[in-house]
């Protein structure tokens, strides 16, 4: 059995690795290749191509890096003629990995999608057009399945990974110590996003958050953890130059969150991270203005964060475009120490919001339909 992957950026490096644990487990014979990143080649999966090349965000930058991306969907084609999978799975990375599953169609190879495009929030037509493309869906939240379902596609839910995979390694106690986190003190987190663009965006709207929250907190210290392919140096430049003490981690970033009061976050996964570990966050998210004009005729949600999605409710507030400016992140940061009550509530509701993303044990259960799906026995 021979199955090909195509995964996106890092979290779906990370997906696409949990996913092909899964099939080596239950079908050891299998053989994986495919689109991928460093931990899908640690699982066993032999990579055509390497996405931390791949990463961009938006509209406009899409278009502007669109010779490339059309260089490696030849690639993509030409190894799936060459290998002839039983299965094409794709893991998120729409704009890139539907043009695949065409080709695929086309070369008469079954399509699999992991992570479909969110046509609940934008492009609902888009729904339509995928479930004549995929012979079989897997969303990773509840919200997505409506407007597929309509659609006529064959999809589930069978809960999130994220489930599986956010725990602390250490006590409280530990944590701080590992870190050094001062008695007394305040920790915030800073999660900036790993994209590049995200960097450039976001961070030194929270960098000037952040300053002006410790001109009124003394007691507030300020942590950011680097995730793979982030460029600390620009990073701990930028931050001196906006004059904020921060300290930069590279490990046991679920152990940080859990001895933090805070987080000043891009809106992505680690915000719902954040959440799992109870861990509320003042949602932070720009693009460029191009990018903004065109998602503001295009997508039309109420909220644009993972745990207020879920509840259907502003849990956690979320600045976007030019709300996410220092006055505003300060004064929603100052609630939570000024007005316990609100804290409190905030983690309440969190933990309602986690609730909804399923029993443990998704990646597998994934996996075991993958496996099911490319002719074996699961």
């Amino acid at each position: 059995m021979k199955i090909m992957f195509s995964a996106g950026e890092a979290s779906g490096d990370l997906h696409g690795a949990r996913l092909a644990e899964g099939v080596k487990r239950i079908a050891p014979e299998s053989e994986m290749f495919g689109f991928g990143g460093a931990q899908m080649a640690a699982a066993g999966v032999r990579l055509v191509a390497d996405c931390a090349a791949y990463s961009v965000m938006g509209v406009w930058e899409v278009v502007t890096n669109l010779s490339r991306i059309l260089s490696l969907l030849n690639l993509l084609t030409e190894a799936m003629k060459r290998e002839k999978p039983d299965l094409l799975v794709l893991i998120d990375y729409p704009d890139f990995n539907w043009r695949l599953a065409k080709r695929a169609k086309a070369l008469g190879v079954r399509v699999f999608s992991y992570i479909p495009p969110s046509a609940w929030a934008w492009r609902k037509g888009r729904a339509k057009s995928c479930a004549k493309l995929a012979d079989e869906f897997v969303a990773i939240f509840p919200f997505e399945l409506p407007v597929y379902q309509a659609a006529g596609a064959n999809i589930s839910f069978v809960g999130n990974p994220l489930v599986d995979t956010v725990h602390p390694s250490m006590t409280e106690s530990e944590a701080r110590a590992f870190f050094g986190v001062p008695e007394n003190s305040y920790p915030i987190l800073l999660l900036p996003g790993s994209r590049k663009q995200e960097i450039s965006l976001v961070f030194p709207a929270m960098l000037q958050g952040a300053r002006r929250i410790a001109e009124e907190k003394s007691d507030a210290v300020f942590y950011l953890p680097v995730a793979q392919g982030m460029d600390q140096a620009r990073m701990e430049r930028m931050a001196a130059e906006a004059g904020v003490k921060v300290t930069f981690t590279r490990e046991h970033t679920y152990d940080l969150m859990g001895v933090a009061q805070l987080a000043l976050a891009t809106s992505g996964t680690v915000v719902m991270e954040a959440a799992l570990m109870g861990l509320p966050s003042i949602v932070l998210y720009r693009l460029s203005p191009v990018s903004y004009f065109i998602g503001r005729l295009l997508v039309h949600v109420k909220y644009f964060s993972l745990p207020n999605i879920l509840l259907d409710e502003m849990v956690q507030p979320e600045l976007l475009q030019d709300e996410a400016n220092p006055t505003r992140i300060f004064a929603e940061a100052r609630r939570f120490w000024a007005e316990p009550e609100h804290g409190s509530a905030v983690r309440a509701r969190l933990k309602d919001a986690c609730a909804l993303l399923g029993a443990p044990g998704s990646s597998e259960r994934v996996a075991q339909r993958i496996v099911a799906a490319a002719g074996g026995k699961a």
